[in-house]
């Protein structure tokens, strides 16, 4: 019996990885008739040494984030996709997609990238792929690099 996936989430932070992962989960989605959710996850951990969370650094987060998640619509609609919703929230994007926002939308499959933009994050605390890997509840998949023969 096929496993059948409903609502697949593609977790996003404009990095080639990602691209590569909303790919992957377009052509996933479309063969499953399934809801996309495009989710980009604004780090507020990223504000603690500005005062208070200057407005202005968090507008353009949020500027940055709509302009990105509007291009990666637009490719999955192009790719064929009828039913494609984008997500934005704050804080780890590691705890959000994993435990917030899978529960919240009753996420069958999350798709991520192996790696993304953050190289600190990686390194000082472990990659946000693996720690999805480890806590979510539904079903991951990772995309890895096309790495060149």
């Amino acid at each position: 019996m096929a496993i059948r996936y409903s609502n697949i989430l593609v977790a996003v932070d404009g990095s080639d990885e990602a691209k590569r992962a909303l790919r992957k989960a377009s052509v996933m989605t479309k063969e499953q008739d399934s809801t996309l959710y495009i989710a980009h996850i604004v780090d507020t951990r990223t504000f603690a040494s500005i005062d208070h969370y200057d407005r202005t650094i968090v507008k353009e987060a949020e500027e940055y984030a709509k302009k990105m998640l509007d291009s990666y619509k637009t490719i999955a609609e192009e790719a064929g996709l009828q039913d494609v919703r984008l997500v934005t929230d704050y804080g780890s994007p590691k705890v959000k997609i994993a435990k917030d926002l899978a529960t919240k939308y009753e996420i069958d499959l999350i798709v991520t990238g192996a790696t993304g933009l953050n190289a600190v994050e990686r390194f000082l605390i472990g990659s946000v792929s693996e720690y999805i890997t480890r806590h979510a509840r539904c079903d991951v998949l990772v995309v890895r690099s096309e790495v060149p023969s």
